[in-house]
């Protein structure tokens, strides 16, 4: 199992888009990848799940990956959560 904490990089909240690309990314990997945040865990391969989190701007979470190709999934996933772009919000 690898952990990392994070900071979230998304300023408006993560929304459905950039959900959808976290699941999709998630879900290239076999491993379990979660995003912890207080005493709640978010399942990373469910965009509901996802947008469950109400993750919102430099928050800080734990990024969780357990499985076989756990480490490429946790290098990838970061990159994705930390530089999530504000490019969906709405306007």
């Amino acid at each position: 199992m690898v952990e990392r904490e994070i900071l979230l990089g998304c300023s408006g909240g993560l929304f459905l888009r950039d959900a959808g690309a976290i699941c999709e990314t998630a879900m290239q990997y076999r491993c379990k990848s979660e995003l912890v945040m207080g005493e709640d865990s978010y399942n990373l391969r469910s965009v509901l799940s996802v947008l469950s989190a109400q993750a919102s701007s430099r928050k800080e979470a734990l990024l969780r990956c357990d499985g076989p190709d756990e480490a490429q999934a946790e290098i990838a996933l970061k990159e994705l959560l930390e530089e999530t772009p504000d490019r969906h919000a709405p306007k």
